[in-house]
Formats: structure tokens, sequence, C-alpha cells
């Protein structure tokens, strides 16, 4: 029976690099694969899975409109698909979410999916968020935060590494740094405005 995953981790934990290792390895034994990419990171140009480590590759970019089971079930019934990879996946919308459950239910094919689970407040995105409800499999690939701790966390620097508190949740191409919790301090940064007393 196929499953939806979700990989999920901090930023830096190579996400991208697992993705394009599990095509390599579908592909190596005969598979075909999909890959999915939203349009909107474009950083290395649109429709480009990269890593970090410096491996990328061709990918469908999709948009919060698409519908990515009829764009999944179209492709489908001309080659038959084995696997379908998602990066990026927190940008996914409700319904798309809902449309790879679909895919994975209804086409029998396996989607995996690669996300951060919270942007740079702690707030979770609107894709983590279904995928955690709905995903068969949950899988967290670990990276650790500059004090040694586990990193959950993803906080927002700018240009001169400074820590940047407030802005839009999506902002492509700020950097960012994986802390843990503690480190990240969320009591400080949530727009949920709880703060203990001294």
């Amino acid at each position: 029976m196929a499953k939806l995953y979700f990989y999920y981790s901090a930023m830096n934990a190579g996400k991208s690099t697992t993705l394009l290792q599990s095509a390599h390895n579908y592909e190596e034994r005969g598979m075909r694969v999909m890959l999915h990419t939203p349009q909107l990171d474009n950083r290395e140009g649109a429709g480009i899975v990269s890593s970090r480590i410096g491996l990328d590759r061709k990918a469908d970019a999709f948009s919060p409109t698409d519908d990515l089971y009829i764009k999944i079930s179209t492709a489908h019934r001309t080659i038959p698909i084995d696997c379908i990879l998602v990066d990026e996946s927190q940008f996914l919308t409700c319904r798309q979410v809902l449309q790879l459950t679909l895919v994975a239910d209804r086409l029998g094919i396996p989607v995996l999916c690669y996300g951060i689970r919270t942007d740079f407040q702690g707030e979770p995105f609107e894709g983590s968020k279904y995928l955690l409800a709905w995903a068969d499999e949950l899988i967290e690939i670990k990276t650790i935060c500059r004090t040694g701790k586990k990193a959950t966390m993803n906080a927002r620097l700018d240009k001169d590494g400074k820590r940047v508190w407030a802005g839009e949740q999506i902002e492509i191409g700020s950097h960012y740094e994986a802390l843990s919790r503690k480190e990240f301090h969320l009591e400080r940064v949530s727009p949920v405005g709880y703060h203990p007393p001294e």
C-alpha cells in the first residue's frame, strides 16, 4: 500500500540532498519518479531542486493553484510513475496536501514530502501543518544547534548575520540558522504574545 511521507527538519539538515538521493535510488532500479518544487522558491531558477552540497535537478514547479492530483494522474496515465517527491513541501496548500493523500490512496503511488515545520517565528507553515496531521509516516531528519543540542527551530538572519524578529512569513533568499528551542527564545519571537514574569 502506498503512503504519504513527511520528512521534516530544521534548516540546513540535508532535506534536498536526501530527496535527490531517494530519486536516484528509485531510478537506479529502473523506476520512474516525478519531482515537484514550489515556483516561489526560484533561488537556483524555477523548477530546480538544489542542495547546499552542490547537487541539483530539474523538477516540476507548482503554484498554489495547481491541482497536483490532476497533474500527477495525467502523467501517470501516459507513463506509470513509481514515486512522487516534493521539495519545500511547507509551501503546499492544505488542498494540495489533500490531493497528495489521494495520489497515495487512489493511484497507489508513494509520495515523499520534504520540508520544515515552522517559520522564523515558530509558527507552522500551512503545508507542514496538514502533512503533520495527514501523513502516514513522519520522519525527522536531525541537525544540531550551535550549542550541540538538537535543532528544531529556524531563526532568520539579516545580511549582517543579525537575528530578525519580525517580518513576512515567507521571504525567499534570506539566511537562516537552525537552533534548539531554548536558544531560539520562542517566547520572544512568537506572535502568541506570552511573556513570563521576571
